[in-house]
Formats: C-alpha cells, structure tokens, sequence
C-alpha cells in the first residue's frame, strides 16, 4: 500500500496587494510563513503522513524551509517539491494544483487569501473526475481580506489533514461541500469565457485593470456572493450585513448598488478591508438560486473575483452569474478532531496490569 501523501500550496506573497497599503492590513513575513508550514508538516507527520508535495517558490519560503531540515528535523515528512519553475505568479498555483491532482495527493492544504483558495479551486473543478473521491482543501488564512480560509491554529489543521490523509477518517465524516459563484462572458461568436468565485464576484464599470484589487466602493455597481457572512472582512460583508448567508446555506446573494448614493435604498458601512469602513450605496437585493443564471445588468466593465480583478467585458457581451452548489470540498478541521477524541485515533493505550 503506497505512504499517505499530502500536497501543500503556500502563497509567499499573499497579502501584498494594494489594500495592504490604503489599509491596514497585515503582512506576514517569510519567516512567519514557514513557521507556518512547519507546524503544519509536523502535525501532518504526528498523524501518520510519510510524505509531502510541495510548491516551489522564489521568494525563499523552500530556502528556509530546507534549513530547518537541513538541521537533522525528524519531526516532518519527507518533503519532495513539485517539478515546475516558478514565476512569481498565479501560474504557479494553477501548475500546482495540477501536478498535485496527477501525483494522487489526498489533501491539499493551502496558505494563502482568498485568491490563492480560489486559484486552486479553480483547477480542481476544471480537472474534476467524477471515478475518483473529491479532492479537498484544507485553508489557512495568510492573505488581506480571508473571508474562505479559516483562522485556526497550523498545528489542529495538519493534525486533521494527517488524519483524513492517512484513512483514519472518512470522507463522509470529514469532508464538507461548498458553493461557488461561476461567471460567464458570452459574446455569441466565440465559445464563452468562464472562471468562478468561491465568495463574491463583484462587477465594477472600470474597464482598466490598474491595481487588481478592489477597495473603492464608489465604483461598485453588482455584487453576487456564493456566500455572505456578518463577521466576514472584505467586499463580502456587504452581503453579510444585508442578507447573510450561510456558507452551508443553500442560495446566494445577489445586490445591485446604486452608481448615486442619492438613488440608493440605503446606504450600508461595511468593512471591506482591515481596518478600512466604508459606505456602500445599496439599491436592492435578492437570493440567488442553484442553477439560475442572472444577467449582469452593466454593458461593459470588469468582473473581479474574490476581490481581484480578472475579467474584462466589452459593450455586446453579456455576462451571467450562476450560483453552484456542491461544487468542491473543504476539510472539516472540527469534526475531524471530534472524530480523533471520540475514536481514540491520537491515543495510544497501554495494557492493564
């Protein structure tokens, strides 16, 4: 039976964009992002996990990373990196994912924002095999506005990674379904463009990229969220204030902002970056159900997806936003460590004299 193999992705620039600077968010060191990852790994190790795959990168996570090893670190898998050349870039994920899905990893775990999950669920749907289990992610929170990624302890997360990677726990225990958000560009002569959302897809009407990151509600005009939770930071506190919405909620959100705040039916201050309140012109909202595409009602602009701009759209395209559910699968770190406690699965017991 072949070792148990789990696949880590670990953005080393996530939380660098520009909402670091007009805000205050935080940004975590290299050094920081390998701790990290090594109490990851060797929690991961503690459970059973022989091996891990891991993306290369040069910003010198690996580089400090190798020097922990280096030091004789008994306590960590073997780590093998991936065979791909880096470029600094969201390339890097995407080529990740990939090669973890060919390499028959049970889990990824992933540190990073909202982009970095988004980029990996990205290539798990498109790459999706309906013969083999659901690939699942594991997220750690490392990025600007984390509105998916979970804030937990690395240690607790590599624990229930190692546990679900090992066997220990099944999938039907340990595994979670979750939405996303998939926008589609139709033009009528050419085959649409697609990408998706795993929180919000937002439309603005400026069609120049500039910084990629959204923070200026004013130029808002719609907003669709897969889900819309109250304590969230970032454009999906919108949603969550409004209307939330579960993540294991069936349905979504869908709001249209008033381009006038003197047309708006309210206006709406909501944290959209650390430390950043803003106040939002709302002119309506409505669920959004499985299945049903809704018309952007914009004639030209760009779509940015989970806080990032992505998508361009020109006068005569129309753009959809369709709710999906059971799209991909999370890791559920509670009910996995629930399970440990229950079955005894890190004790180890001695005979009775």
């Amino acid at each position: 039976m072949a070792s148990p193999v789990l696949g880590v992705i670990a953005n080393p620039v996530s939380a660098r964009d520009i909402r670091r600077v007009v805000a205050h968010a935080g940004n975590l060191q290299i050094s920081e992002r390998v701790n990290i990852l090594v109490r990851v790994l060797q929690a991961a190790r503690a459970a059973g996990v022989e091996r891990a795959l891991l993306m290369p990168d040069r910003a010198g996570l690996h580089t400090l990373l190798d020097r922990q090893l280096k030091r004789g670190d008994t306590e960590l898998p073997a780590i093998e990196l991936l065979d791909l050349q880096p470029s600094s870039t969201v390339e890097d994920t995407f080529a990740a994912t990939r090669l973890l899905q060919r390499a028959g990893v049970a889990a990824i775990v992933v540190l990073g924002g909202d982009g970095t999950h988004r980029a990996v669920v990205r290539e798990l749907v498109a790459g999706r095999d309906a013969r083999n289990a659901p690939l699942p992610i594991a997220g750690l929170s490392t990025g600007t506005n984390n509105a998916f990624p979970e804030m937990r302890e690395p240690t607790i997360t590599g624990l229930a990674a190692g546990l679900y990677a090992t066997g220990r726990i099944a999938a039907a225990e340990a595994l979670l379904p979750n939405k996303l958000i998939e926008v589609s560009v139709l033009d009528g002569a050419r085959p649409p463009r697609r990408d998706i959302a795993i929180v919000d897809a937002v439309v603005t009407q400026d069609r120049t990229v500039g910084a990629r990151a959204l923070w200026k509600p004013q130029s808002l005009c719609a907003a669709y969220f897969a889900f819309a939770e109250p304590e969230a930071i970032g454009l999906s506190a919108i949603g969550g204030l409004l209307q939330p919405v579960g993540r294991r909620e069936p349905g979504g959100l869908s709001v249209q902002l008033a381009p006038d705040a003197r047309d708006a039916l309210l206006h709406l201050n909501a944290p959209i970056a650390p430390g950043l309140v803003c106040p939002v012109a709302v002119a309506s909202w409505q669920r959004m159900v499985a299945g049903e595409p809704l018309t952007v009602r914009a004639e030209a602009g760009s779509v940015a997806l989970d806080g990032e701009r992505e998508l361009m759209f020109a006068p005569g395209e129309r753009v959809t936003m369709t709710l999906r559910e059971d799209a991909f699968h999370t890791l559920d770190v509670r009910r996995c460590m629930a399970a440990a406690a229950r079955d005894g699965l890190l004790a180890t017991r001695f005979p009775t004299p």
